[in-house]
């Protein structure tokens, strides 16, 4: 087992003027909050873990304490301005920190036992709490910590042994300043891409939506008016066998969107476009799970597909599964071997996944599976049921977790362009999706990166190369 390494400040290290200190000598009152009687509301909240976000105070998250309690707290207990706040318990929480900015003047709060209330007596607030935020510290909060997995903490005596820089006052000062003003730009260009990532989002739900519009291919249209309809190439294909649920489906009629719909919505669809039910175009099948108590199931060579697969692969063809089962799991179990070009869309709580199988492969029962004739192409499935998740959610049925029951799915109608249309049209979105995607990757790419420069900004703070550099880069 691989020791822990503390933190440690090297002082040789450090600029003229600096010194090597810990949190129990420039703090004058380090204490952990105690656990209080809640109430549902009172004049007396408690900050708690949630409440804590590096940013600051989300006072959403605030509980009260019992009025017959209030006396048990003495005045140092009571948060006030300069306080650093440090979440100091629990797997995913522990180590987050906020510095109290400001108060309403005769608001109090307290703090309950999860968190560590640090008041600087002789040092910057701000500096610390940057210190804290840190890569050095939040890359030894696992050395600091004591417990188990999941009761892990940061003890007072840990909060007060953490090694701190300490700069001269005008240098925290301006170490102060300077994280701002960059971490100010950073924000800056964070909400920038945030507003590209959302623009990009609406852009593709308007393409998705003119593909099951047929405004995509109108001009195509107007240039092949001879094609054959969709009405024509339905009728003179085979149909697949009625489903053996077939006499229990839904006579209700619930529009998804211009080309998805439970019933015959009876819209007016482009020229050359129909109406079908979908069993009359495509195959329904189900899946299952083969039992869990067998592990000899789940050792083989057919890809089964379950939830998380298809939230990876949404929208695409998949080709590989993170679990497998074999002969012997689908022989003792409802699930089946589907062939490749099989369109699967998930239909419990998950709902509204959508992929196309690019082998043969299995599915759990949280899916709904359809295998195309002829009169239809797998592509163009995948581009009706990924065009509006929300429009499935119109089909489901509970209050909190939809579930899109058989009934539903076997009463569903699609709008059904000419197969030659629905090449064209599929044609047409995955080429602007594939750039929006590439513009996706670049916008995802440049959040990671300014995410790495906000840490690589708190690095240098706390060497002195922040301001150093800072001053050399001001004009004489």
């Amino acid at each position: 087992m691989t020791a822990k390494k503390l933190l440690t400040i090297d002082e040789s290290s450090l600029p003229e003027g600096w010194k090597g200190s810990t949190l129990a000598d420039v703090a004058g009152y380090i204490q952990r909050g105690k656990g209080p009687k809640y109430i549902e509301c009172s004049d007396l909240p408690v900050i708690n873990q949630k409440c804590i976000r590096w940013f600051g105070i989300q006072k959403e998250h605030l509980k009260y304490v019992d009025p017959e309690q209030w006396n048990s707290w003495g005045e140092e207990r009571y948060v006030r301005v300069g306080d650093v706040l440090w979440n100091s318990t629990g797997a995913g929480t522990i180590g987050r920190a906020a510095l109290v900015k400001n108060l309403v003047p005769g608001e109090k709060y307290v703090v309950d036992s999860h968190v560590t209330i640090i008041r600087p007596k002789s040092i910057d607030p701000q500096y610390v709490h940057y210190w804290i935020m840190s890569p050095a510290v939040q890359g030894s909060i696992e050395s600091m910590q004591s417990g188990s997995t999941n009761q892990v903490e940061l003890s007072k005596s840990a909060v007060e042994a953490l090694p701190i820089p300490v700069a001269p006052p005008e240098q925290q000062k301006s170490i102060v300043a300077e994280i701002e003003k960059q971490f100010s730009r950073l924000d800056e260009a964070v909400a920038n891409l945030k507003r590209v990532k959302a623009n990009l989002k609406r852009y593709k739900a308007s393409v998705l939506k003119a593909a099951v519009e047929g405004k995509l291919t109108e001009d195509w249209r107007k240039q092949h008016p001879n094609i054959e309809p969709a009405a024509s190439l339905i009728s003179r294909t085979p149909a697949p066998p009625r489903p053996n649920r077939w006499n229990s489906r839904s006579k209700d009629v619930i529009l998804g969107h211009s080309s998805l719909a439970v019933g015959n919505p009876g819209l007016e669809l482009p020229s050359g476009w129909t109406w079908a039910p979908l069993v009359d175009i495509a195959r329904m099948e189900s899946g299952h799970t083969p039992s869990r108590e067998h592990p000899e199931w789940w050792e083989g060579e057919v890809s089964w597909i379950g939830i998380a697969d298809a939230r990876e692969h949404d929208g695409r063809v998949i080709m590989k599964t993170l679990q497998h089962t074999n002969k012997d799991g689908l022989a003792n179990s409802a699930a089946r071997l589907l062939p490749s070009g099989t369109v699967c869309v998930s239909r419990t709580a998950s709902l509204g996944y959508v992929v196309v199988l690019g082998r043969p492969m299995a599915t759990s029962q949280d899916f709904v599976n359809w295998i195309p004739t002829g009169a239809v192409t797998s592509e163009w499935l995948r581009v009706v049921f990924s065009a509006d998740r929300e429009a499935l959610r119109r089909f489901g049925k509970g209050s909190v977790h939809k579930t899109i029951y058989f009934p539903e799915w076997l009463s569903i109608h699609i709008g059904v362009p000419p197969i030659l249309e629905q090449v064209q049209i599929v044609a047409e979105v995955d080429r602007r999706l594939s750039v929006i995607e590439e513009l996706e990757a670049t916008v995802e790419a440049n959040h990671t990166r300014a995410e790495r420069l906000r840490q690589a900004i708190l690095s240098q703070a706390f060497t002195g190369k922040l301001v150093f550099d800072a001053l050399r880069e001001r004009p004489a």
